[in-house]
């Protein structure tokens, strides 16, 4: 059995790591409004242009469609993105997001398909590494920016546009978090290239009007789908950083609450101790008086 001190100390230092915790629960906290008002407000805008693209394909088909919007015909070359954060004590929050990408990396190579992988944030770049070293293209971090913003994303949609545009990709896929609340955060795979618009993106209602497009609407995509590629990269940035706060929260509240139980179930077990100690003293001292 420890020692009296021991168990002080020990109970000390259980006591100093609850307050980092507590401390670490406040700052996520504190990022997490401003990382989720990113987040929300980054949705109607990708959301809008998904919608502007829809409405423009409508009227493009054939081979006048630009390549980002009708592919090149095959699927033998994918490119994955994963998306994760660059630090951890956050649970299973990029555990879950690279999980998800993992599963579909090696149905895609058990399915004979060439893979390719571009790691953004260090926890992806770490552990995809060590699994698929010689598949990956580059690696992005993103504590080089000091806030996620433009500069964080367009790196990463310039190096999907060279690989595709070079023949080195035929479908890329975006793997991130969605945020849904603070206690949900949601592995979610988004194709890139081709361009797909989403359920909820339905094409502009123009109200009967027929419209002519001047440049062409083969000229206006050329322009918009490259600038797509990068907006839906910063809204998933956006909200892995939302989710990544979110976890981090959750994942020291509880850490901050076991703390507390370790304290207590420390506290009552020194006690014992401590009075079994000063009980057999007692006896021994009352023996002793009663030999002489």
């Amino acid at each position: 059995m420890a020692s009296l001190k021991e168990m002080r100390n020990r109970i000390g230092s259980v006591k100093a790591t609850q307050k980092i915790t507590k401390a670490m629960q406040m700052v996520a906290a504190a990022k997490l409004k401003r990382a989720q008002d990113q987040a929300v407000a980054a949705r109607p805008y990708a959301s809008r242009m998904a919608a502007v693209i829809a409405n423009l394909a409508a009227g493009v088909s054939g081979d006048g469609a630009p390549k980002l919007l009708a592919g090149t015909g095959s699927d033998q070359r994918h490119l994955i993105v994963v998306a994760s954060s660059d630090k951890g004590l956050a649970g299973g929050f990029s555990s879950n997001i690279i999980r998800a990408a993992r599963e579909r990396i090696n149905g895609l190579i058990a399915d004979g398909k060439d893979v390719r992988v571009i790691a953004v944030g260090r926890k992806s770049r770490d552990q995809l590494t060590r699994m698929y070293g010689d598949k990956i293209v580059r690696t992005f971090e993103l504590s080089e920016h000091k806030t996620i913003g433009l500069p964080s994303a367009q790196p990463i949609a310039e190096l999907i546009a060279d690989e595709f545009e070079n023949g080195r990709a035929d479908v890329v896929t975006l793997f991130y978090s969605q945020f849904k609340s603070v206690i949900s955060q949601v592995p979610t795979a988004k194709q890139l290239i081709p361009a797909v618009v989403e359920g909820g993106a339905a094409p502009i209602d123009l109200n009967g009007a027929v419209y002519d497009y001047e440049p062409s609407e083969e000229e206006i995509l050329d322009t918009l789908l490259p600038r797509n590629i990068t907006t839906q990269i910063l809204a998933s940035l956006y909200e892995n950083q939302a989710g990544f706060y979110g976890a981090q929260m959750g994942a020291m509240d509880a850490a901050t609450r076991n703390a507390g139980d370790m304290i207590s179930a420390l506290t009552l077990q020194y006690n014992r101790s401590r009075q079994a100690q000063i009980t057999k003293e007692l006896i021994e001292i009352i023996s002793g008086a009663e030999a002489l």
